[in-house]
C-alpha cells in the first residue's frame, strides 16, 4: 500500500477495530488474540481479566483461571508472561535458555523434578518444605523466598514443568517433557516466522521500531530462535503489509487493509488495562493519540503523575484520559484524570463511562466465585 493512501487517523481506527472485536466465547477470544498478558496486581482487576472483559461475552473476573484446564491454554513466557494457546506453546519449546544452569543448580532441579513426578501435581509450599535445605534467596520485589520456589519458576521457564492450575492465585506444577522439533535451518525459520506473525497479529499496526523491540522481547520466550526472529523482522517488508505515514514505517498482517472504511470503533467508553493490546505499545500510543501514557504502579507514590494503576479511557477512537479505580462495599470508586485537565463536555461521555463502570462492577463480582 502506498504511504499517501494511509493516514494516522486510519491507523488509529484500524488498531482499535482489529483488536476490540465483537465479544465472543472465551476460547475463541483467546485464540484470536494469541496471547493474554498476565499481571498479579489487582487494581481493581488483574490485567488478564480486564483484557478479556472487553472481548468475551459475559466475562467475570477469574473465569480464565477457573477454565484454564479445559481451555487448552498454558501459562508461559512469550514477549511477556501470560497465557498462550497450546499451538503457540508448542513453538516456544523445547526452550534453550540464554543462561544455562551450573552443575549444582541442575542437580537440585533434577531432585525437585523427581519429587514432582512422584506426586503428580505439587504446590510450591510442599516443595519448599521438602527442600528447605536449599535455603532462601532474595525475592524479585524485595524480601526473601525459599530457594526452591525460585527454582520452580526457573524449571517452568526451562520447560521442565508446566502450570497445571492455580489455587488461590498460586501456581501448581506438574512435570513436562516437550517433543523434539526438526532443527534444520528451514524449520527454525518457519517457527520464528510463526512467532513473529503472532506478535504482529496481536499488536498491529506496529511502528517499525516497536516491531523490532517486540522481537527483542521474544528472547524471553524463544531465546533459542533469536537469530531467526531478527531475520524475520529484517524481512518484514516482504512478509507484512506496510506503509510510511508521517515519516514512520508501519506494519500489519498482509491480508488486512488499514484504510478500510469498515474500521469504525464503537461509540462507547472502554476502560483498558495498561497491558491491553490497544495501548500496550507506548510508542504507538503517543503516535496515535498524541500524548504519553505511563504505567506507574512500580514508581514511588511521590513520582506518579497519573496514579497507582491508571487505566486508559477509550471513547470511540479517542483516549481523552485515564482512571484509577478501587472497590469499596461492592462499588467502584473512580478517580479520573484527563489530558486537557477536564472531562469531555459531551454528555455521551459521562453516560458511556457510567455504563462501563456498571459493566465492570458485574465483571468484578467473579472474584467472589469459588476457583
Amino acid at each position: 500500500m502506498a504511504g499517501a493512501a494511509l493516514t494516522t487517523d486510519a491507523l488509529r481506527r484500524h488498531a482499535i477495530a482489529r483488536s476490540l472485536f465483537a465479544p465472543q466465547a472465551l476460547p475463541a477470544a483467546v485464540r484470536r488474540l494469541g496471547f493474554v498478558q498476565a499481571d498479579p496486581l489487582r487494581a481493581p482487576a488483574r490485567a488478564q481479566d480486564l483484557i478479556l472483559f472487553q472481548r468475551v461475552r459475559g466475562y467475570r473476573a477469574g473465569d480464565l483461571e477457573r477454565g484454564y484446564e479445559r481451555l487448552g491454554l498454558e501459562e508461559d513466557a512469550f514477549v511477556n508472561y501470560g497465557f498462550v494457546p497450546r499451538s503457540l506453546f508448542g513453538l516456544l519449546h523445547p526452550r534453550a535458555p540464554r543462561r544455562p544452569w551450573d552443575a549444582a543448580t541442575a542437580r537440585r532441579a533434577s531432585e525437585v523434578l523427581a519429587f514432582v513426578r512422584e506426586r503428580g501435581v505439587v504446590h510450591p509450599r510442599d516443595v519448599g518444605e521438602a527442600f528447605a535445605h536449599h535455603g532462601r534467596v532474595a525475592g524479585y520485589w524485595g524480601g526473601e523466598l525459599n530457594a526452591s520456589t525460585r527454582l520452580l519458576d526457573q524449571m517452568h521457564h526451562h520447560g521442565w514443568l508446566r502450570v497445571r492450575r492455580r489455587e488461590g492465585g498460586t501456581r501448581l506444577y506438574e512435570a513436562m517433557q516437550h517433543p523434539a522439533h526438526e532443527d534444520s535451518p528451514a524449520a527454525r525459520r518457519a517457527r520464528a516466522e510463526a512467532l513473529v506473525d503472532a506478535i504482529v497479529n496481536l499488536y498491529a499496526p506496529l511502528p517499525a521500531a516497536s516491531l523490532g523491540y517486540l522481537v527483542t522481547l521474544l528472547r524471553y520466550g524463544a531465546p533459542h530462535l533469536a537469530v531467526e526472529a531478527r531475520a524475520v523482522a529484517k524481512a518484514a517488508r516482504q512478509r507484512y503489509g506496510h506503509a510510511v505515514v508521517d515519516g514512520t514505517a508501519w506494519f500489519w498482517p498482509a491480508d488486512e487493509n488499514p484504510a478500510s472504511r469498515r474500521h469504525r470503533p464503537a461509540d462507547a467508553v472502554r476502560v483498558l488495562a495498561p497491558f491491553d493490546p490497544v495501548v500496550w505499545d507506548r510508542r504507538r500510543f503517543k503516535l496515535l493519540w498524541g500524548w504519553a501514557y505511563r504505567f506507574e504502579a512500580y514508581l514511588p507514590a511521590a513520582r506518579r503523575t497519573m496514579g497507582h494503576y491508571a487505566l486508559p479511557l477509550l471513547w470511540g477512537e479517542q483516549v481523552p484520559g485515564w482512571i484509577n479505580l478501587r472497590m469499596q462495599d461492592g462499588r467502584l470508586l473512580p478517580a479520573p484524570g484527563f489530558v486537557s485537565g477536564r472531562a469531555p463536555r459531551d454528555p455521551a461521555f459521562r453516560r458511556g463511562l457510567d455504563e462501563e463502570l456498571a459493566r465492570l462492577e458485574v465483571c468484578l463480582s467473579g472474584y467472589a466465585r469459588p476457583t
